[in-house]
């Protein structure tokens, strides 16, 4: 028997009994869904953190020299406690890396706090206050919607001047133009220079709900303790750039500390390599747990399909020993129960399928978690479907393909 006619006669079965044939492929159906989805949810997430988290925390080619690291997950109470006495960044640290760089970057001191912003009497709270120095602009990429950034006369003055984020602007002065009006940051006037384009969101949470003023503004009393920064942020133009800057780096902030050769760094440097480094681990956790619960899912999938299949094999006893009897070899009956079988499965991994990428849609647009197919994981699925339907059928078919063409055309 022709491979396409065992497929096509597979077909008439599954139409024939579409209850049991349903049945049959629940377990196919849930593992390749799930294997789908999560895939397309891990895929999307990686392509986001290495595309805009990365990049918007820290920044390509950037690093962030600080008195601990930021991004810092399962720390011991030790090591926190250690790195909490480390000595703080201080505007003569800053100052001095500013100065003492050969590589050619852009350097910025920055500081940030949540705080108040009040104008004609609308109150925005919770927003994001930063003190940064002039190159901050370029060094995030920001490209301003309305004003001008402050200069770096202005930021060496510490003038009282301040750039909005876009969803503050919006809700200070909707259908007003902000530029040259004075807010109120915690109480005290500034004169609002620039409003900087819209950043949009990062996991669900706004990216525009901040101001930037000098870092020695009078700002720096409500983000710092005096002459303290939380970090100087350095953008080299390329990686190699950067690895240079952060050597530099290093050997200033190891001198200023007065720490001997044997000694650790009192200091980080925190690059988006290090948040990728994490987010990584991660990844490689939910691909190494994701396998097992499909795997789970198509194991019970394969026994229900062997176990339809042994009860198709006692229905159909009589129809195989006429089979038998006009002339079909072992090998048709083998082949035919095998298609059967791969048939409903590859047909319930088809409809997994479809499910998990509609599933992967369905999450990308309606929550904040970013999703996104990965080729692979349809080609997996198909040919978890058909393995699965080739190893269960193989016992079902192999006890029809033996039967006694006389005894079963006796059954009843």
């Amino acid at each position: 028997m022709p491979l396409y006619e065992a497929i096509r006669l597979a077909f008439q079965t599954i139409r024939a009994q579409k209850l049991k044939s349903a049945f049959s492929v629940i377990g196919v159906f849930i593992g390749v869904t799930f294997l789908i989805a999560a895939v397309s949810i891990v895929n999307g997430m990686n392509r986001y953190m290495t595309d805009k988290f990365a990049g918007s925390l820290v920044g390509v080619n950037t690093f962030h020299l600080r008195q601990r690291p930021d991004i810092n997950f399962n720390v011991t109470d030790s090591v926190w406690r250690a790195w909490r006495r480390r000595p703080r960044i201080t505007f003569a640290d800053a100052d001095a890396v500013s100065k003492g760089l050969t590589v050619p970057a852009l350097t910025s001191w920055f500081s940030e706090d949540q705080g108040t912003v009040e104008y004609g009497g609308k109150v925005a709270k919770g927003i994001d206050l930063q003190g940064a120095g002039a190159d901050y602009f370029a060094i995030k990429n920001y490209n301003l919607a309305e004003g001008r950034p402050f200069s770096p006369q202005e930021a060496k003055a510490g003038s009282a001047v301040v750039v909005l984020g876009w969803d503050l602007a919006q809700k200070l002065f909707a259908g007003v133009d902000p530029i040259g009006k004075t807010v109120r940051v915690q109480g005290l006037p500034y004169l609002v220079v620039g409003v900087i384009e819209q950043q949009g969101s990062l996991l669900g949470m706004s990216l525009d709900k901040f101001l930037v003023a000098p870092a020695t503004s009078p700002i720096q009393r409500d983000v710092n303790p005096p002459h303290v920064v939380d970090a100087v942020m350095v953008k080299a133009t390329t990686v190699e750039g950067m690895n240079a800057a952060m050597d530099q780096v290093e050997g200033i902030m190891r001198s200023r500390h007065h720490l001997r050769p044997s000694q650790d760094d009192n200091f980080a440097m925190e690059t988006a390599a290090g948040v990728l480094d994490f987010w990584n681990g991660i990844s490689r956790i939910m691909f190494a747990v994701g396998p097992g619960i499909v795997t789970v899912s198509l194991v019970v999938g394969g026994i229900v399909i062997m176990n339809i299949m042994l009860m198709a094999v006692a229905e159909r006893t009589r129809e195989i020993g006429v089979r038998k009897s006009l002339g079909a070899r072992r090998r048709d009956i083998l082949r035919q129960f095998l298609a059967e079988s791969a048939t409903l499965a590859v047909a319930g991994a088809s409809v997994g399928i479809l499910t998990g990428i509609l599933l992967s849609v369905i999450i990308n647009a309606a929550t904040p978690l970013p999703a996104s197919v990965a080729p692979w994981s349809v080609i997996t699925g198909v040919i978890l479907g058909a393995g699965v339907g080739i190893v269960a059928g193989v016992y079902p078919a192999s006890r029809a393909a033996r039967l006694d063409p006389i005894t079963a055309l006796r059954q009843e």
